[in-house]
């Protein structure tokens, strides 16, 4: 028989104050800390221009390069990725674009939001939990004449795992969420105040392994 006293309301809310300050102190300390030591990332991703944040990085003599100097071009012309040449360097909204070829250069000029990575160049899948982190230039394809970037095949193939319900999450966390927010910031909140669908990594790669095989008995 259970003879301890019942737990109320009132005596079970300090614990969760506890936990919720808890949160917010270590959401405090990550931006402290990425305001402290990663002033050039931070300068490199969040441009003042209307295309912001980006998955971007100091290269050379520029302030932020898009997706490490990759051709953004080259993806749509020639269905592959290709490293660009700061050789042949546009900027917009503040972000430099790196190119293979001068033809690739003039292309972008002509109609700079055609090329343009959607969710700043940042992981699709990772968008789609309200986190701008990661995207790797060579894990992406294109989807109705716009690019998605991915932070690995993993990250791909969970995102693809219901592309459409995943696609639309992706547009809310962005445009309620990441769109003109400071990357570090956001990044640091969603990582600690997880969004309701949140699986993590381990869950993913269940529910991955699942699929593959499911498809494999039909």
């Amino acid at each position: 028989m259970n003879t301890a006293a019942p737990t109320s309301s009132s005596q079970r809310r300090p614990s969760t104050l506890s936990r919720w300050l808890k949160n917010l102190a270590f959401v405090a300390l990550l931006a402290g800390v990425a305001s402290l030591s990663a002033c050039g990332a931070m300068k490199a991703q969040n441009p003042s221009g209307a295309y912001s944040p980006v998955n971007a990085v100091q290269m050379n003599d520029d302030d932020r390069v898009m997706l490490k100097g990759a051709d953004v071009v080259a993806y749509f012309t020639e269905g592959q990725y290709q490293q660009g040449s700061p050789e042949y360097k546009s900027v917009y909204e503040e972000v430099t674009f790196y190119f293979a070829s001068p033809e690739h250069k003039q292309a972008f000029d002509a109609a700079p939001t055609q090329f343009l990575p959607q969710y700043g160049g940042y992981c699709t899948n990772g968008i789609a939990y309200g986190i701008p982190w990661g995207g790797d230039a060579d894990i992406w394809k294109v989807v109705d004449g716009k690019l998605y970037i991915f932070g690995g095949q993993a990250s791909k193939d969970a995102y693809e795992l219901d592309e459409a319900a995943n696609g639309e999450l992706a547009k809310k966390y962005w445009a309620e969420e990441v769109k003109d927010n400071n990357s570090f910031w956001q990044r640091s909140k969603r990582l600690v105040f997880r969004v309701p669908h949140y699986k993590s990594g381990e869950e993913l790669a269940a529910d991955i392994a699942a699929a593959k095989a499911k498809a494999g008995q039909n």
